[in-house]
């Protein structure tokens, strides 16, 4: 394995964490996960638009970087299968 391979393989896994801990940020839209936690109660206290939007963006572009990660170690690992 190359060191860019590790490298890239624990970053997916830094990202992989960081989307699960986004994801379940996010406000509930009714009977999910963040209800479960008690969403119900503190999505009135401190939720705002802008706050709300800033996670979607975050999410997004985490989630499109995720993607790019898992398709540039399957090009690698299959460069490497070719030598």
């Amino acid at each position: 394995m190359t060191a860019l391979s590790v490298a890239l393989q624990v970053l997916l896994a830094i990202i992989s964490l960081l989307l699960i801990l986004l994801i379940l940020l996010h406000k509930g839209r009714g009977g999910g996960m963040s209800d479960m936690f008690g969403g119900g109660v503190t999505s009135s206290l401190g939720s705002s638009g802008v706050a709300e939007r800033n996670l979607n963006r975050l999410t997004v572009t985490l989630g499109i970087l995720w993607g790019v990660i898992v398709v540039a170690i399957a090009l690698i690992a299959s460069a490497a299968v070719e030598l």
